[in-house]
C-alpha cells in the first residue's frame, strides 16, 4: 500500500507539472485562438535566467520572479513583432513560427549557458528528510509545495477569465477578434497580455519541475513535459483550465502507474502509452472533456 501511494504521490506531482504547463497553453489558446509550441523552451529559457541568478548569488524565489517577469516579457515581445504579423496572413504561419521559437530559444540557451546539465535549487524544502508520512508512504515538502501552487493557478485562472473584464476581453478576442474590435475592445493590447501572462505561467512551471527532475537543468528537461502537457491541453480541451489540470493530473498518475506495473512498458514507452489514451479520447470527443463545441451559425 505505501509504496502504491508513493507512486500516486508522484504521479500527482508531476501531473500538477503538467498541468501548469497545460495551463500556459490554455491561456494562450482561450485569448488569442493560438497554440503556442515554442511555451517549453520559453519556460526553459526563463529557468536557465533563474538558476543563473543563483549562481551570482540571489536566492531562487528571486531568480523564480525575474523568469516570470522575463517570460512575460518574452511572450509579449514574441506575439507582437513575430506572431501578429504573420497571424494576419495565414493563421498557420503562426504554427510554423512557434516551433521556428522552439528551437531558436533552445539554441540561444545552450549558447549562452552551454549544453551541461545544471544543478537547479528548489523554492520548497527538498532534502531527503523534508517529507512527513502518509499511511506509511513519503509525501515531501517539494511535492505538496508543487500542489499548491498549481490549485493557486487554477483558481487565479478561473477568476481572470469568470470575473474579470480583462478576462472578458480576452475571450471575445479569442472569439472573435474583429467583433471584439469594433465593440471597442483594444484586441492588439489583450493578445499581448494573453501571450505575456502564459509566459509567466510556463516561467513557474520551469522552475518548480527542474528540481524534481533529479534537481538537472538541461537543454532536453522541458520538451518531454511540453509534450505531456499538450496531450493534457487537447485531453481537457484547449479552451477550459479546469480541463488542462484535470488533464495534467491524468496523464501524471497514468504515467507513474504505467511505469511502476506494467513491467514490458517500465519507463521506455510511458509516453506512448499516455498519447495512445489521449489519441482515442480525441477520436470519441476532439473538443476534449471539458471543451466547448464551436457552433456556426449559417
Amino acid at each position: 500500500m505505501d509504496i502504491f501511494l508513493e507512486r500516486l504521490f508522484d504521479g500527482v506531482t508531476n501531473g500538477a507539472v503538467y498541468a501548469i504547463m497545460a495551463l500556459a497553453l490554455v491561456v494562450v489558446f482561450r485569448s488569442t485562438g493560438t497554440i503556442n509550441f515554442a511555451q517549453g523552451e520559453m519556460a526553459l529559457f526563463t529557468t536557465y535566467l533563474a538558476w543563473w541568478l543563483t549562481t551570482v548569488g540571489l536566492p531562487i524565489w528571486a531568480g523564480a520572479l525575474a523568469a516570470g517577469a522575463t517570460g512575460f516579457l518574452l511572450g509579449a515581445v514574441v506575439e507582437r513583432t513575430l506572431i501578429r504579423p504573420i497571424r494576419r496572413r495565414n493563421d498557420m504561419a503562426s504554427l510554423i513560427v512557434a516551433l521556428g521559437l522552439f528551437t531558436a530559444f533552445n539554441a540561444l540557451a545552450g549558447l549562452l549557458w552551454n549544453s551541461e546539465t545544471k544543478p537547479m535549487p528548489s523554492l520548497f524544502p527538498a532534502g531527503l528528510e523534508d517529507f512527513f508520512p502518509v499511511a506509511g508512504a513519503r509525501l515531501y515538502w517539494d511535492a505538496l509545495g508543487v500542489w499548491l501552487v498549481v490549485l493557486a493557478l487554477i483558481a487565479g485562472v478561473f477568476f481572470l477569465f469568470n470575473r474579470t473584464r480583462l478576462g472578458l476581453q480576452m475571450r471575445a478576442v479569442a472569439d472573435n477578434a474583429e467583433s471584439a474590435a469594433l465593440s471597442g475592445v483594444p484586441t492588439g493590447r489583450i493578445l499581448m497580455l494573453g501571450w505575456g501572462l502564459a509566459g509567466i505561467v510556463g516561467s513557474l512551471a520551469g522552475v518548480l519541475v527542474t528540481p524534481l527532475s533529479a534537481t538537472q537543468l538541461s537543454l532536453t528537461t522541458m520538451f518531454p513535459i511540453l509534450i505531456y502537457a499538450s496531450a493534457a491541453a487537447l485531453f481537457g480541451g484547449l479552451d477550459s483550465p479546469v480541463g488542462a489540470v484535470v488533464g495534467g493530473l491524468a496523464i501524471g498518475v497514468l504515467e507513474a502507474l504505467i511505469t511502476g506495473y506494467v513491467e514490458f512498458i517500465g519507463g521506455t514507452l510511458p509516453q506512448t502509452a499516455a498519447l495512445v489514451v489521449i489519441v482515442l479520447i480525441l477520436l470519441f470527443r476532439p473538443t476534449g472533456l471539458f471543451g466547448t463545441r464551436q457552433l456556426e451559425r449559417l
